[in-house]
């Protein structure tokens, strides 16, 4: 495991083990602490992902990383929530940091508890405890467009990492390769995500469960019988056409994840390489398939 660069504020007792918090919320400034506390709520809903349904998303997500991982790396999970891609990742790498800055962090605790080779810490992406150049790789799936100021994340995840090293980045797309009707439809929907967001914890997950029943899950579903029957090219523009192979409890999960959160901002392919390049990054590779857009740069330097 690596070792932090400053002794925590406190810790906290999880469910399996203690857990050292370094998130101050009087001195951290590049998070929005209502999202932290909705997505803390979604992710004690939602961590029992069997290994059959992470492995299946995990081809989408990593399809550009995995063969780029070796057995003694070390890694860290920025924005770990639930802990799923930490638990994927831990069984291919030496070691894995899963690091969230709010009471998801619990959530992993429990999801990860019979993984050895990780280690909990309760730090945000803006101030982490860790030396420059500590990590081989670092990750952020689907978290730096929910802070005010992606760029300043994702430069402090880079400075973490080792020269020669990789960074990971899973950031939503603004949907500039999509036709007029899916913008409209995107439109309606994050109308609604700003009426949804507000509400009180259950009316919102009720809300949004309900969203996963009536839409997410019979177009998916529909896509899924075009698919079958040989439709391909239409079930590809389909609505949720990334649905089309996952479980409900997937659906009802990122239904949450889309409606639940107040804030979330959107990126053009261009945008996520000009921010990587200003973090730092060289070599960028973006993965063609979805979810879009995410993609992996490395380091310059030697890796010693």
């Amino acid at each position: 495991m690596v070792s932090f660069s400053r002794p925590p504020i406190h810790t906290i007792q999880g469910p399996h083990r203690s857990i050292p918090v370094f998130t101050d919320p009087g001195i951290v400034s590049n998070i929005d602490h209502r999202v932290v506390k909705s997505f803390a709520e979604e992710w004690k809903a939602f961590h029992h992902f069997t290994d059959e349904e992470t492995e299946h998303i995990s081809r989408h997500y990593f399809d550009i990383l995995k063969d780029l991982l070796r057995g003694d790396m070390h890694v860290i999970d920025i924005g770990c929530g639930s802990g799923r891609w930490s638990k994927w990742i831990s069984g291919r790498v030496a070691s894995v940091t899963a690091v969230d800055p709010g009471e998801s962090i619990l959530a992993a605790d429990e999801l990860l508890a019979p993984v050895s080779n990780v280690q909990l810490a309760m730090v945000g992406a803006d101030d982490m405890p860790f030396a420059d150049h500590t990590f081989d790789l670092a990750l952020s799936v689907g978290v730096l467009h929910h802070v005010p100021d992606t760029l300043r994340a994702m430069t402090e995840c880079v400075r973490v990492v080792k020269p020669g090293g990789l960074f990971y980045i899973y950031l939503y797309y603004d949907l500039g390769n999509r036709g007029v009707t899916y913008r409209v439809l995107f439109r309606i929907a994050d109308a609604l995500r700003r009426i949804i967001s507000r509400l009180p914890r259950v009316p919102r997950h009720a809300v949004c469960t309900s969203i996963a029943l009536l839409v997410y899950y019979p177009v998916a579903r529909g896509g899924e019988l075009m698919r079958r029957a040989g439709a391909t090219r239409l079930a590809d523009r389909m609505p949720l056409c990334f649905y089309q192979e996952q479980t409900f409890y997937v659906m009802r999960n990122d239904a949450l994840d889309r409606f639940g959160t107040s804030l979330e901002q959107r990126f053009s392919r261009d945008e996520v390489r000009n921010m990587m390049e200003a973090a730092g990054l060289r070599d960028i590779t973006f993965s063609d398939g979805m979810p879009w857009w995410h993609a992996v740069g490395r380091k310059p330097g030697e890796n010693t």
